[in-house]
């Protein structure tokens, strides 16, 4: 009796770590929707938001080379879509943060152009008052987490707000970006734990633009599909087309469903393709200059959604024009702010270091 007791104890644990541990699938992800008179307004909305990413960047890349920037500039264009199609699926009041390109994601949490080229000038008028530079920017207003200048550390911040998320039960969500070489990472893989073991609301946002700082996936990585990283553990996957912020958007409406359902974190893996170097001081030597042309040419997020928009009719090319100049005058306006704007005074370094509670 006694045996046949433990033996249906033993068999109830396990049916509870079977109800409790479901296996990771890997999931396809869903077909972007065709772009109709229904969601013009929405597909213009990426479009310029896309464009407002492209022109900021650019402008930044010529200041860096006036030498109007200092430090580390990493740029994010070509990987626009990313974080478009994201930002258009979650909250106000869910929480961001990604690594050191950074820039974009900041512009489509609604940050104000004109502080985030001050702070790449390192001005007062910046949003870490010129102390950050361009890798670490903040905003408390619309729950923009930063900026991290170490790789893959931002992983287990992202983690650690989704807990914070679940303690306060809030209903709000973390999206955490970290790139393909941030992926190797032991820190991301102790992150995916925890928020496995916890059920914790995490988006982990994989932005695979295949080269992390230099070396291509397949030469650094044993598994290259990054979606499938967090099977053993439990987490689903998905593999996004990043160079489509449709597909973009539609794989982020099932992942936010997914994850303020309760029923845990996912794992994103966007696959778009960084067009300018590491960072403004990469030759970009490992891959050739076809190569870039090719896919800019082929698939550049900005004018497949351009032709789309013109094909069906929703917009016509003076209408695109205008968004056009639109964000030409925000981003020179920006520039003119970041030059004007006075160098913080040294006192700021004694600033903003310990929180007062």
């Amino acid at each position: 009796m006694a045996k046949a007791a433990k033996s249906k104890a033993v068999g109830s644990k396990t049916e509870a770590l079977k109800a409790t541990k479901l296996p990771a699938r890997r999931r396809k992800a869903p077909p972007p929707p065709a772009i109709t008179k229904d969601n013009a307004g929405e597909a213009l909305g990426f479009y310029r938001q896309m464009l407002l990413i492209r022109r900021f960047e650019e402008k930044a890349g010529q200041m860096y080379g006036m030498g109007l920037i200092g430090g580390f500039c990493h740029l994010y264009i070509g990987q626009e879509a990313v974080v478009t199609g994201m930002q258009s699926a979650i909250e106000e009041g869910d929480t961001q943060l990604t690594s050191y390109r950074d820039h974009g994601h900041m512009l489509a949490c609604g940050m104000d152009a004109k502080g985030v080229m001050a702070e790449l000038t390192g001005r007062i008028g910046g949003y870490s008052k010129g102390k950050g530079g361009s890798m670490h920017m903040f905003s408390r207003e619309k729950n923009f987490f930063g900026g991290h200048g170490i790789v893959g550390a931002q992983v287990p911040i992202g983690a650690g707000l989704g807990f914070a998320h679940k303690y306060k039960n809030n209903g709000r969500i973390s999206l955490t970006y970290f790139g393909d070489g941030s992926a190797n990472q032991g820190q991301v893989y102790e992150a995916f734990n925890m928020a496995a073991l916890w059920q914790l609301p995490v988006i982990f946002i994989v932005e695979n633009n295949q080269y992390a700082m230099g070396t291509a996936v397949g030469r650094a990585t044993a598994q290259t599909e990054l979606y499938r990283r967090g099977e053993s553990i439990g987490i689903p996957g998905v593999q996004v087309d990043g160079m489509d912020v449709l597909a973009v958007k539609a794989a982020g409406d099932e992942a936010v469903k997914h994850v303020r359902g309760g029923k845990g974190p996912i794992l994103l893996e966007m696959k778009p393709y960084r067009y300018r170097g590491h960072s403004m001081s990469d030759p970009a030597k490992y891959r050739t200059k076809e190569e870039v042309q090719r896919v800019r040419a082929e698939r550049d997020p900005i004018d497949h959604l351009r032709e789309s928009i013109l094909s069906v009719g929703v917009a016509d090319e003076a209408a695109l024009k205008a968004l056009d100049r639109e964000v030409k005058d925000i981003v020179t306006e920006a520039a003119e702010f970041a030059q004007n704007s006075p160098e913080p005074d040294p006192a700021e370094l004694y600033t903003d270091i310990l929180v007062e509670v």
